[in-house]
């Protein structure tokens, strides 16, 4: 590829609506260019990227026996009403009509499609196991696309769904896909990829984990132990409370508190911790705006994944009013009346000599005892986990909290889709079940995005080989030399013919508008080619990363390119 020829421009000026390095990169770069909210169009070096991730993708997975379909991205509104989704999930499903007025909806993610498509071959126990994946776009209206290709309403996503007898076959084929993953993220170029209990969320399932790579611009928050290898999304992390109870409990005191409504003030005015205060948290129910109180300990967040995952319907904070029968400020566990739901977050259990709430404006009682006078509570977990906290797998309080972005998933389903859409198959007895399924999902353009937010420096993306775009950048420094302009074109066409794949920059430009280019396509490896190297009989050949740079004689120069191109390979 000639560089005078690609299509897109580069340019210096970091875009004023980027807000972290690899979108601003890769903006100024040409590799992208905004269309509208979340929607990109993509340039000529970005799709070779792409082109090679899905290949490395497409190996792993024919390696553990997948094959590769494709799914429709509109399908019709019945299949989602199969399954149940087509109520459930909210404003990201896009829904419309066609020309007859049949209701479809585009494809945000393809669990009902791939059971339509196997309903009929799956009927009997012979057929299976069995994988089927697709590598194709999908559209889901994000409320708060960011970060170009990290969060995004159009994007390419590798979806794999596996079929299986029994819990058994699931679990092993899932940790062959969780091995196959390590795979592709090594290959890559993203070993510092770790995997995280997560929760399914709207996936349904019981057992997920997330592939995160950790960065400071993450939007996710994963829960790590130092002391041993405990990894979870927040979402989905235990929080363990170990509450000291004080030896003797004091009376439950009603105080007046004038003016005083938050965690912080109460206890500043009490002269008490975070940790002995009982804070309430109130939310309403979406679809009647009925209230739901938890209680939990002061110095704790509701993690609301946890809470609606327990109630198993869709909440929103509270809009509380006069008519609601409760004092704003002052909720508390003790004598409150009213048609709620409460609940109890395990913080709280065993707590005594505890501030809360009085039910009263202006008042919060002292001394309360959760055994004595909230005795009929039970106790779940609804706290999100807290930096220095507990590690529900070692018991130490080696607990960090770190960022990360998602690069994949992966699910144990169960049998949520086969069951709602009658998929069923015969045993050898003839009896009829229910197949379970495991869902596998990988995000192109994110994983793209991903690997240039962890390896780029100042001036630009610094590509793995795997991946990049081009393997070598000839830069033809003085391309109006005659010598330089017969050596360079020689050494394009040799490289070429030698199956790497090259771009070729010999525009009559300056040398820093030259490697000012060739720092944002990101190439690994550059050969300069100059006046003064070639009176040397050599060309100069450095990599992107800056870890190699040499002189090397021009009649050597393709074969030593190609070494370094194998050994960025590990081949």
């Amino acid at each position: 590829m000639k560089l005078e020829k690609l299509v897109g421009d580069r340019f210096k000026e970091k875009p004023a609506d980027c807000v972290i390095d690899s979108h601003a990169l890769m903006v100024r770069g040409g590799y992208m260019k905004y269309v509208a909210n979340g929607i990109y169009s993509s340039y000529m070096p970005l799709r070779r990227i792409t082109h090679k991730i899905e290949q490395i993708i497409r190996e792993e997975m024919d390696a553990i026996d997948g094959q590769e379909v494709q799914f429709p991205v509109v399908m019709p509104a019945s299949l989602w009403q199969e399954s149940g989704r087509y109520e459930s999930i909210g404003s990201e499903l896009v829904r419309f009509t066609d020309r007859s007025k049949s209701p479809l909806v585009l494809g945000m993610t393809h669990e009902e499609a791939a059971v339509q498509l196997v309903r009929e071959y799956g009927q009997t126990y012979s057929k299976y196991p069995f994988m089927i994946y697709q590598i194709q776009t999908k559209f889901r209206d994000e409320a708060r696309p960011r970060a170009g290709l990290i969060r995004v309403r159009e994007f390419t996503m590798k979806d794999a769904y596996s079929f299986h007898l029994n819990q058994e076959d699931l679990e092993e084929y899932y940790d062959r896909c969780y091995k196959a993953y390590e795979r592709i993220y090594q290959r890559a170029g993203l070993p510092e990829v770790v995997a995280v209990a997560s929760d399914s969320g709207m996936m349904g399932g019981s057992i997920s984990h997330e592939f995160m790579l950790l960065t400071p611009i993450g939007e996710d928050s994963i829960a790590i132990c130092s002391e041993c290898d405990y990894r979870a999304n927040m979402e989905a992390a235990e929080s363990i409370i170990h509450n000291d109870r004080d030896v003797t409990s004091e009376e439950l005191t009603l105080v007046h508190t004038p003016g005083i409504h938050t965690i912080e003030d109460i206890c500043e005015f009490l002269h008490g911790s975070k940790e002995k205060s009982c804070k309430a948290v109130v939310y309403q129910k979406n679809e009647d705006d009925s209230y739901i109180v938890v209680f939990i300990r002061g110095d704790l967040d509701v993690n609301e994944t946890k809470l609606t995952n327990y109630l198993g319907f869709d909440i929103h904070p509270a809009v509380i009013t006069e008519e609601s029968g409760l004092n704003a400020g002052y909720i508390g566990p003790h004598n409150l009346k009213g048609d709620f739901t409460i609940l109890y977050d395990r913080s709280l259990e065993h707590g005594n000599n505890l501030s809360c709430g009085g039910n009263v404006t202006e008042y919060h009682y002292t001394g309360l005892d959760m055994e004595r006078d909230i005795k009929d509570a039970e106790y779940h977990d609804f706290a999100k986990i807290l930096d220095g906290g507990i590690c529900p797998k070692c018991g130490k309080p080696t607990i960090s909290i770190s960022r990360g972005i998602e690069v994949g998933n992966i699910f144990q389903l169960g049998s949520k889709y086969t069951k709602s859409m009658n998929m069923t198959y015969c045993d050898q007895e003839g009896k009829s079940h229910y197949p379970i399924m495991g869902c596998y999902g990988i995000g192109v353009g994110r994983l793209a995005a991903s690997v240039c937010e962890a390896h780029h420096d100042e001036y630009g993306p610094i590509w793995p080989m795997a991946i990049a775009p081009w393997q070598v950048h000839i830069c033809a420094l003085r391309a109006d030399n005659t010598e330089v302009k017969e050596y360079a074109d020689r050494l394009y066409q040799e490289l070429q013919s030698a199956g790497i794949e090259v771009i070729y920059d010999d525009r009559n430009v300056s040398a820093g508008a030259m490697f000012s280019d060739a720092d944002l396509l990101g190439i690994p490896l550059r050969v300069i080619v100059s006046p003064r190297n070639l009176k040397e009989s050599c060309c100069e050949i450095v990599s992107r990363d800056k870890t190699i740079s040499m002189k090397v004689p021009t009649g050597e120069v393709k074969e030593k390119l190609k070494e370094l191109k194998n050994q960025m390979l590990n081949l």
